[in-house]
């Protein structure tokens, strides 16, 4: 667990003063919490090095109950919806709590639930609050009866409103729905200040994309469950509404049902920003700075406590993704902190047989990653190169048990002819592309093979025993032993190798010379052909994530013009359509693509 420290004297005034801290939990685990169906506060105040004030039984506590405690999820990756009564809540911060319950003590601060607290390991997010005034849509429509799900009641309201002003006195009966467009895809919390007669229902929703020029409202059965829509009941007169939870979008939809009265509404976000020390970009030539200046956006935009995916899966530290969201930071700053974050967070959560969980800080079991396991040693190998870090020893030397221990696991799930067998219940990789999944899997053992070479690296270097380089030969063996009379496939008698295969080929040394040369033309050659799907004769398309791998190949063998001539061409169609982002995959048309997923923005870094 981490704590997180804050600057509180500019808060603080000569006489007394009173501290209130506002706790909010649906109950559920999430991607980035999971916990046993209870929440709890332990906190301390330092004043000149020294603690005078923690948390105890002499503080107070009340339930809010403004909040409803049954409400449905954001979706699979957060946390719940907000539906919240402002009728029933009142100024919790200067309420009298002379009545309110003493807390109770679940456990002293040196209690072993607390052993792992540690300081804040990324910078602490900086929040600004941004006036929202021209809005991109309006629309007016009939009012709906209000159901247990706020999301469905808004896709009801959108579904038979139409485009068009809203009236400055809004009817009972109707609804008015105000959007704005953020411009880009970020982190963000929206709130207004309005006037109410009292009992209207404001709804404030979140969505990232269009389809066909129109907003498209997550729909919960094909959208990763999403119901990223909160509601709040309005007490009478003007006030101030605002949720709890910040949220990932480019679009902010206020949906208020009508009072009678002249709302006079106020729109503003408030946007959070993990602050960043940066390198100045250098420029580049024609559609390539467009390029860094989209990758730039897009990384900095999944910059949160540590890297997330993409801003709506705001609970989604993904281990693999961390490898080309390094490298792009990297392009930028030296701030090692989100790199070292991620490879602490998944070193404490290797399970009982030492493989490390996919999805930070705790294992979600339907999305088991093998091959992350492999991309968190290319993370240890990559602090050897990071400019922010200065002892990478230091840091394998801390994991050195966990490496080991998971290295002698993934040696136990070699088959007789030597290949890795993906362990059951786990995937064997998670990527938006079309190549064969087939066992014994040719991706899957490169990847595997280019984390025993880069183990046994990092051996050397710090003087450790270990069989990890007799271990890459013995699999190197076993895999041109399985090298088809036609060429290289993805599995024995399976599809033919993929650019990601052909790329790890490369990457790893199993075909050096003129076969690695003829293998990197077919890779230029397919990237460099912008169609998306299938191309007969051609290795299938590696993902925008995967291409990092394919790079990494070409600047093996120093190729590097093609590297940019494949940004350019790929990554620059994206800044000729006008994408301030980059999305999760070539084409996101299916319903939980992401339009600012920072896996795709690597080439930050190669630029």
């Amino acid at each position: 667990m981490a704590v997180d420290e804050r600057a509180v004297t500019d808060h603080l005034r000569p006489g007394l003063n009173r501290i209130a801290v506002q706790v909010y939990s649906p109950g559920y685990s999430h991607f980035s919490y999971v916990h046993r169906g209870a929440c709890g506060l332990i906190g301390w105040l330092e004043v000149d090095g020294k603690v005078a004030l923690t948390t105890g039984p002499q503080w107070k506590v009340r339930r809010d109950t403004s909040w409803s405690d049954r409400v449905e999820r954001v979706s699979i990756y957060g946390t719940g919806v907000e539906d919240r009564d402002l009728r029933m809540g009142g100024d919790w911060v200067e309420a009298d709590a002379s009545d309110w319950e003493a807390a109770r003590v679940v456990q002293e601060a040196a209690g072993p639930i607390w052993e792992s607290l540690r300081p804040r390991a990324t910078a602490l997010p900086e929040e600004r609050v941004s006036s929202l005034k021209s809005p991109w849509q309006l629309r007016t429509g009939p009012a709906v009866a209000a159901s247990g799900d706020p999301h469905a009641d808004l896709r009801e309201i959108f579904a038979t409103s139409l485009s068009g002003a809203v009236p400055v006195l809004l009817p009972r009966g109707t609804s008015s729905i105000w959007i704005f467009d953020l411009g880009e895809s970020r982190a963000c919390l929206g709130g207004v200040e309005l006037t109410a007669a009292g009992g209207e229902r404001l709804l404030i929703s979140y969505a990232e994309k269009l389809r066909d020029g129109e907003l498209l409202l997550p729909d919960p059965s094909t959208y990763c469950r999403m119901r990223p829509t909160d509601r709040f009941t309005l007490r009478p007169g003007r006030q101030v509404v605002e949720g709890f939870t910040p949220r990932g979008a480019r679009y902010l939809v206020f949906a208020l049902e009508g009072g009678g009265v002249a709302p006079a509404p106020m729109f503003y976000a408030r946007l959070p920003d993990t602050p960043v020390v940066e390198r100045p970009l250098p420029r580049h030539p024609g559609v390539l700075q467009g390029v860094a200046d989209m990758c730039r956006r897009t990384t900095l935009n999944c910059l949160q406590d540590g890297f997330v995916d993409g801003v709506w899966r705001e609970s989604s530290l993904w281990l693999g993704d961390v490898v080309a969201q390094d490298w792009a930071l990297r392009g930028i700053s030296d701030d090692p902190r989100p790199l070292l974050f991620a490879i602490d967070m998944a070193a404490s959560g290797a399970d009982a047989e030492g493989l490390l969980p996919s999805v930070l800080p705790g294992e979600v079991p339907a999305y088991a990653v093998t091959d992350y396991n492999f991309s968190w040693v290319e993370l240890l190998a990559g602090c050897a190169t990071h400019p922010g870090i200065e002892d990478a020893q230091a840091v394998w030397q801390r994991h050195w048990g966990v490496l080991t221990r998971m290295l002698e696991r993934m040696a136990s799930l070699r088959g007789a002819d030597g290949l890795l067998q993906n362990p059951p219940g786990r995937r064997l990789f998670l990527d938006w592309s079309p190549m064969s999944r087939a066992e014994p899997n040719l991706t899957l053992n490169l990847r595997y093979l280019n984390a025993l070479r880069l183990a046994a690296l990092m051996a050397d270097q710090v003087g450790r025993t270990a069989d990890w380089a007799e271990q890459a030969g013995d699999l190197t063996r076993a895999l041109q032993g399985h090298k088809a009379p036609d060429g290289w496939r993805e599995s024995p008698g399976g599809e033919a190798a993929s650019q990601l295969g052909l790329a790890l080929l490369i990457l790893t040394g199993v075909v050096e010379g003129q076969e690695a040369t003829a293998l990197a033309d077919r890779i230029v050659a397919r990237s460099l052909d912008l169609r998306d799907g299938p191309v007969d004769g051609q290795p299938a398309l590696a993902s925008p994530f995967m291409h990092h791998y394919l790079f990494l190949a070409l600047q093996r063998l120093d190729r590097r013009k093609e590297i940019h001539a494949i940004i350019a061409a790929r990554w620059g169609r994206w800044v000729r359509e006008g994408r301030p982002t980059t999305p999760e995959n070539w084409s996101i048309d299916f319903p939980d693509g992401s339009a600012c997923h920072g896996f795709a923005a690597h080439p930050l870094g190669w630029l």
